[in-house]
Parts: structure tokens; C-alpha cells; sequence
């Protein structure tokens, strides 16, 4: 049923005043809102602006509206200085509202209405970006985002309609000839001073409330993703100097072949929740450095979070179209995601997520295809030798390794998960907690050892956990947990470290803890992963790398010049070569 709110109007007050938005953005979208008023003055209850609708009314119950007439003819728009019931204004301002089909209006009849989520004036609102303009969407259809800690409604969100949807890569498809033929400095320069907006404190600040509020993340994390921000930027904005051509002698005597790097066009960057900005960095900044523009799909856990970071750029003087920002509901995201890719206007596709969900994108792109860089799932291996999901270690040093571990996370303060005072925050949700607890439980069942931790869970909080004794073959060992899960696994030589770091889909990343650099080198280059830490940890980034997976569970390509532009060949003939026509 569309959305109506539920006010109680004053005793003997004959028309109740409903809020409706008309802004000039809105001309595009379909099915446009029609006015619906009877123009009653003197009793109207409130307004708050001109394209407020005022709606005949007696009231009935709390929860009911009763309309004696509906006249369309007569309907129009009152003015709010024309409204003299200033001591009853409904403030409402960012609210998007709808009114019901013409069908549904009977005369003498009685229309049940509910307030709608996007009432709450103290949740903040996330509007759509879609060629420079914030705005909702063009159905006014709305998500919430809950905190998994308190369970509170932290955030309301625009969700994107088939219409805005196609709204948003249009945008990026007119705005992208511009925009690639700035030359590279000029774009390399909106980025940088995106970068000294990151530096601010303000942007800092909000930045890190809305972590904690959408996505309960512990205070390093905030600090990591806020401090780090302003030379992620940078870092990526250097890649402008990658984007060089070619030339060499062609196989025709006195030709040359030039090589470019050509934007590709539209891409459609989905971006996840778990390392809000500089995974988001990551998906935006890459593909714009190289002349694409971006439709940029949000995870439906931080659209607030990541609509900041998009703020810089705006604020920075990115052009209108650019980067269009499109947050949409889990429900309504495969479909979208779908309609998007298969646009003839989006020239590739970048995903960060699980591998369950990047098979299905992989999936799609290659009906139409379409390339895709998708980075999913880890199992990242730590081999502990002599001399973050698994830790491998040799038998000799395992025993005081163990006991230190579980002294240093029992230090960490995981206690009712609180993300302001603890080192381990709650999971996003309690469904993703459910699974860890399955996890541990099935292993356990099968023979695992839980070294630390009791198996359980309470609400979206999981405590840190070690086990030992998962083999392959078990889901917990196959498995991303996505939780406070630390495997302990333990060997006797460096060949069995070895085999058991493969034993598995995932080929992210690794790490290897050695005095013996020598073994370490030989180590790192049998590990099947993309990137190999040496007594570093398994999460570590290079900027100017940017490997995803080596295939598998971890998805493939990397978000670099080479996997974001065309390579093009320009073939220049001498004006001297002639051609020999054949005798027929």
C-alpha cells in the first residue's frame, strides 16, 4: 500500500495536510505525482511548502482518513502563505511521500494509512546521485539500515527503481566523452583536492559516526578507514602516470603502430561494507583515473557511510555524471544488478563480495560478454615457520604460539560486542553470526577441538574463537566464516604447510613468518595466492597492485590500468605503399 503518514489532526479540524514532493528534478520520472487538494483555507492543520498536498478530511480514528468528496477537478495546490494554521505546521522537509491511485478514492469511503520508516526526522536520509542532483527515487521506495549492536534504525535510504537505474547509466554514458578527453592531469587534480577534503576533521568525523552506526565497527577500523582515505587517494590518483602509449615499427615498410589506453565507458562498481571507504576508493577512483565514469552500487549495510565519500568527490568538482551513486534494497538488488549489467551502455563490471554472489555477476556479464574484475572471498593462510582465517604452524613452536595468541585475544575486550569499547564488534546481522556458529558447531561435531570460545552466539555478537584440528574437507576449512574464527592447523614440515595452504578454492592472499627469508621466498612462490606477505600480515594492500584473486572462490583481475581501459591500435601506412591489383 503507498506510504500516506499517520497524523492525529486537532478536534474539529476539517482538512489534514499531507506532504507531497514536486521538485523539478522529479519531471523525469514516470507515472508523475498529480495534486491533490480541495482548497479548504481556513481549516487547514499545517504545511511546509508550496508543493505540499492538502487532502479534505474528517477525521475518524487514530490510523483512518475519511474523504465525504473527491473532486479532481476542483484539486489544487495551496500556498503556504495562504495557510493560516502556523501554529500547527507538520515539519516533515526531506520526506517523500505518495498518494493513493484515483481508483482508491471513493466518495463517503475510509483509507487506512501507516506511517512510512523515512518519518523519523532524527535518521538520516540518503538520497540517490544521479547526474550531479541528489534525490529519492522515483517510486519514493526507501530501506532501512539497522544497527546489528542496538537494533536501531540508524539510516534511511532512497532505493533505486528500474527507472533510476537507467537514469544513472545514461548519465555516465553522456557524461563519459567529456570526461575522457580531460586531459589526465586535470582529472588526477580533482582527486587530489578530494584527498584534502578526506584530511579534514569534519569529514573525518562524520565519516567514522557512520561506520559505527551502519556497520558497528570497532574504533581502529574507523580510524584506519578515515586516516588512511586522503593517500589511498592519492595513491590511486598516481596511476594517471601509467596511462602511456606505444609506438614501434609496423610490419609494412615506413608504417608505425601506435598504442593507447582508452577509457572503456560506463562501469558498474559495486562496493561492500566491511571496508566502507577504501574499498569504495578502490571501486571509484581506479575506473575515473582511466577516463570511465561509474554507477556506483552500494552495500545496502552503508549506504550513508559510502554516500560520504562520494560527497568528497562532489564537493571536490567532480562534472555532474561522472559518478552516479545508486544505493538499492537487497530485495530489489539482483534484479537492478541484472537490468544494469545487461545495459548496452555499461562496458564492464567490478565487484567486492562473496564468491556466492560473484559467480551469479560473473555469470550475467558472460550472457553479454561483458568483463568483470570481481574480488571475493578469502581463506588466507598464515605459515608460522621455525627458524588469518588459518594459521600453519610448524610443531615445535606451536605450543608457545597457541598460548600466546589466546592470552592476546583475551585482551582484546570482545565483551557484549560493543563497538566503542571493544576490539571485535558484533557481525553484521544475526543471520551472519548464525552461520558462524553453525561453522563451529559442525566442526566440533566433527572431531574439531574449540581451543578458545564457547560455540555460541548472542544476538549479531560472536566471541573470538580458536579450533584446531578442521581438516579440509570440512565446511569450516572450506569456508569464508566471515567471523572471529582462527584456525590453528599443525604440521611437522614446511611440504605439509605448503599443501594445506592450497587445500583450498581461495587464493587471496597469505602470509609467511620466518627468520629464514630464503625459505620464506621459496614458501611464498608455492602458495597459490595472489599476494604473499612475508612477516606481514594477510591483510596488507599495495595501491599500485591491485590484485583481486587468481581464480576460484576469490574471483579474478585486478582494478589497474590494464584491466580498466581498451588497448588500442592505430596502424599508420606509408603514403607511398601501393596496393596490386589483381588481373581477373
Amino acid at each position: 500500500m503507498p506510504n500516506f503518514v499517520d497524523f492525529k489532526p486537532r478536534p474539529g479540524v476539517g482538512v489534514l495536510g499531507v506532504p507531497v514532493e514536486f521538485a523539478s528534478e522529479d519531471g523525469h520520472c514516470a507515472g508523475r505525482l498529480g495534486s491533490l487538494s480541495r482548497g479548504d483555507r481556513s481549516g487547514a492543520v499545517g504545511y511546509t511548502k508550496m508543493n505540499d498536498t492538502l487532502l479534505p478530511s474528517t477525521p475518524a480514528r487514530s490510523g483512518v482518513m475519511q474523504f465525504p468528496e473527491y473532486r479532481r477537478e476542483v484539486s489544487r495546490r495551496l500556498p503556504s502563505d495562504e495557510c493560516p494554521s502556523s501554529g500547527c505546521r507538520i515539519q516533515q522537509r526531506r520526506n517523500h511521500l505518495r498518494t493513493l491511485p484515483l481508483s482508491r478514492f471513493r466518495p463517503g469511503g475510509v483509507v487506512v494509512v501507516r506511517t512510512p520508516p523515512t518519518m523519523s526526522s532524527a535518521v538520516p536520509l540518503v538520497q540517490l546521485l544521479v547526474h550531479g542532483v541528489r534525490r529519492a527515487a522515483c517510486n519514493r521506495a526507501t530501506f532501512p539500515v539497522y544497527n546489528s549492536y542496538s537494533n536501531k534504525l540508524v539510516t534511511n535510504s532512497a532505493s533505486a527503481s528500474s527507472e533510476d537505474a537507467h537514469a544513472a547509466v545514461e548519465s555516465a554514458h553522456r557524461a563519459f566523452p567529456a570526461w575522457e578527453a580531460t586531459p589526465p592531469h586535470e582529472r588526477r587534480d580533482v582527486f587530489l583536492r578530494a584527498a584534502s577534503i578526506m584530511e579534514s576533521d569534519r569529514w573525518r568525523k562524520e565519516v567514522a559516526e557512520s561506520m559505527l552506526s551502519e556497520t558497528s565497527s570497532t574504533v581502529p577500523w574507523q580510524m584506519y578507514n578515515t586516516m588512511s582515505a586522503p593517500n589511498v587517494v592519492r595513491g590511486f590518483a598516481a596511476m594517471v602516470n601509467e596511462l602511456k602509449g606505444e609506438t614501434f615499427q609496423s610490419v609494412v615498410p615506413g608504417g608505425q603502430v601506435f598504442i593507447q589506453r582508452r577509457g572503456q565507458g560506463v562501469i558498474y562498481s559495486m562496493c561492500p561494507w566491511n571496508s566502507p571507504v577504501t574499498l569504495t576508493l578502490r571501486g571509484v577512483v581506479v575506473p575515473l583515473i582511466c577516463g570511465n565514469t561509474v554507477v556506483l552500487k552500494p552495500s545496502e549495510h552503508s549506504p550513508r557511510t559510502q554516500s560520504l565519500v562520494v560527497d568528497a568527490f562532489q564537493e571536490a568538482g567532480l562534472p555532474a555524471g561522472v559518478l552516479n551513486f545508486l544505493p538499492m534494497s537487497r530485495e530489489d538488488s539482483p534484479r537492478l544488478t541484472a537490468e544494469i549489467i545487461a545495459h548496452p551502455h555499461v562496458k564492464n563490471v567490478t565487484f567486492t563480495g562473496s564468491d556466492t554472489v560473484g559467480k551469479k555477476i560473473a555469470e550475467q556479464a558472460s550472457r553479454h560478454l561483458k568483463p568483470c574484475i570481481l574480488e571475493l572471498g578469502g581463506k588466507s593462510p598464515a605459515v608460522v615457520c621455525m627458524s588469518t582465517e588459518r594459521v600453519i604452524v610448524q610443531r615445535p613452536v606451536a605450543e608457545k604460539l597457541i598460548s600466546k595468541l589466546k592470552a592476546r585475544i583475551a585482551t582484546l575486550g570482545w565483551k557484549a560486542g560493543d563497538p566503542r569499547t571493544s576490539f571485535v564488534p558484533p557481525l553484521f546481522s544475526e543471520r551472519s553470526a548464525e552461520n558462524v556458529r553453525d561453522l563451529l558447531q559442525e566442526a566440533k561435531a566433527a572431531g574439531a577441538k574449540i581451543l578458545l570460545g564457547d560455540g555460541e552466539r548472542s544476538g549479531a555478537v560472536v566471541q573470538p574463537h580458536m579450533v584446531t584440528g578442521v581438516r579440509p574437507g570440512m565446511r569450516l576449512w572450506e569456508r569464508e566464516s566471515f567471523g572471529p574464527v582462527m584456525l590453528i592447523a599443525v604440521v611437522d614440515t614446511v611440504e605439509e604447510a605448503i599443501e594445506l595452504a592450497n587445500a583450498t578454492e581461495y587464493t587471496l592472499t597469505s602470509s609467511i613468518w620466518t627468520k629464514d627469508l630464503y625459505n620464506a621466498m621459496n614458501i611464498a612462490s608455492r602458495i597459490r595466492a595472489a599476494a604473499a606477505n612475508i612477516n606481514g600480515p594477510t591483510v596488507h594492500v599495495e595501491l599500485l597492485n591491485g590484485n583481486s584473486g587468481l581464480g576460484g572462490a576469490s574471483g579474478y583481475g585486478c582494478f589497474d590500468v590494464q584491466h580498466l581501459t581498451d588497448r588500442r591500435m592505430i596502424v599508420l601506412h606509408p603514403p607511398e605503399r601501393s596496393y596490386p591489383v589483381p588481373h581477373l
